[in-house]
């Protein structure tokens, strides 16, 4: 039985890897922060779909965290077969608005950690012959968005250019670039996305199964939304002025109360 290792697991799109690989038959290492919540994820993933899960709570903001997920990684009695890179925030505001202190947490969090870790995962993953890794980046990847798009197009690039580096070693490597999601990413950036029209958003099972499907073909990027495919095609055609200030309106508005 293989078995995947998924960060930031206890919410959103996380939490829909976790519960489709599980029910997949996939052996589990869940990550996250909250050990209560991880336990009781894992619980509930064994008790519905007879699979292991491992708990392993670690902030991937800190070298700490980091390093503990790069040492399971790196164990090759117990090895990983698919690494889900989801971790990741936002923070609330435009540019010089959000404490500094909070962009480089950011910038830690969404290229250095998913830097260390697909490094740690594809290392032994090269040295077997065969395994995935799946970075979540974000369409704000395609659209002019501060630190929070810049870091997301770094992560789509350096899959994309890992991906084409490995093509010939049996690790498959994929960015997933979702819309909007209903899931906690935004309240915990103190974020109330009122801007965003219905249609924009995407239900995240199906959006895991949209990814995993790309990802069994042997895609580098997943746009998992014709929708979202539409949307970004049409950025590359509109000047990048008109795109910037469609793009900071939408999602940006602080949480009242």
């Amino acid at each position: 039985m293989t078995t995947a290792l998924i960060t930031g697991t206890t919410a959103g799109i996380g939490s829909a890897f976790a519960s489709r690989l599980a029910a997949d038959g996939h052996n589990l290492v869940l990550v996250s922060r909250d050990e209560k919540r991880l336990r009781d994820q894992a619980a509930d993933l064994h008790d519905r779909h007879g699979v292991e899960a491992e708990v392993l709570r670690a902030d991937l903001s800190e070298d700490a965290g980091i390093a503990a997920v790069e040492e399971r990684l790196g164990d090759r009695t117990h090895p990983v077969d698919l690494l889900v890179n989801n971790a990741g925030f936002g923070n609330k505001g435009r540019y010089l608005e959000a404490p500094l202190a909070d962009e480089l947490r950011m910038l830690k969090l969404h290229c250095e950690a998913v830097l260390r870790l697909t490094s740690a995962a594809a290392g032994t993953m090269r040295a077997r012959g065969r395994g995935g890794v799946i970075n979540v980046a974000s369409v704000a990847a395609f659209f002019p968005r501060g630190t929070y798009g810049a870091s997301k197009a770094w992560v789509v690039q350096f899959t994309q250019g890992a991906a084409k580096d490995l093509a010939r070693s049996g690790v498959r490597l994929m960015a997933l670039c979702p819309g909007l999601v209903r899931t906690e990413f935004h309240a915990r950036a103190g974020i109330k996305p009122e801007k965003a029209p219905d249609w924009m958003w995407l239900d995240a099972d199906r959006l895991v199964a949209a990814a995993l499907r790309d990802f069994a073909r042997g895609k580098s990027l997943s746009i998992p939304d014709p929708r979202y495919k539409a949307l970004t095609g049409l950025a590359k055609l509109v000047p990048r002025a008109a795109v910037a200030g469609v793009s900071s309106k939408v999602g940006r508005a602080p949480v009242k109360g």
